[in-house]
């Protein structure tokens, strides 16, 4: 495969190549190309992206806990504390959302940049986002689906064969 990719971000492969030219698949985290014939251990990387992420989400939870434990400890007051595990459930549900936004449509960088630090503090959700999304495919495959089918029907649409030269079309009278 090169670097080089078509209209609308899908890789493809250099003309020399075996397919000639044929878009090819873009990779997945954790997934690679498995997701195109599900194949190589795709079902196992299923399993193992859903655990992980859950359990990703269960320690990042016990870390809020400590956190938490350790507002109440330092006796800031019930205010701050409140505000805090508000702040943190009111990223996480955005964050959620923009992660599950982001498995259907690719998600504009200009806003994913303004959206980091929400991002970053709402962790919880985007991997939770993550488990569900993985229960039924791998996260983002039926937008990398479409984007690969497309580039490959467009690929076909231009290097289909044509009958004959057109310049030496027999003209009518």
């Amino acid at each position: 495969m090169s670097d080089k990719q078509n209209g609308n971000g899908t890789p493809v492969q250099a003309a020399g190549s075996p397919q000639g030219g044929a878009p090819a698949p873009e990779p997945l985290r954790f997934f690679g190309t498995t997701w195109v014939n599900h194949d190589n251990g795709y079902a196992l990387r299923r399993v193992a992206a859903s655990v992980g992420s859950l359990a990703l989400a269960a320690v990042s939870c016990l870390v809020l806990r400590f956190a938490y434990d350790g507002l109440r400890i330092g006796g800031i007051g019930t205010f701050v504390t409140l505000l805090v595990t508000v702040m943190f459930a009111v990223c996480s549900a955005l964050a959620f959302g923009h992660t599950w936004d982001g498995f259907r449509k690719r998600p504009d960088p200009d806003r994913q940049a303004s959206l980091r630090g929400l991002l970053t503090i709402g962790f919880v959700g985007s991997l939770l986002a993550y488990f569900v999304r993985s229960l039924t495919e791998a996260p983002g495959e039926k937008l990398h689906r479409q984007e690969y089918e497309t580039a490959v029907e467009q690929h076909a649409q231009r290097t289909s064969r044509r009958s004959g030269n057109p310049s030496k079309k027999r003209r009518r009278s």
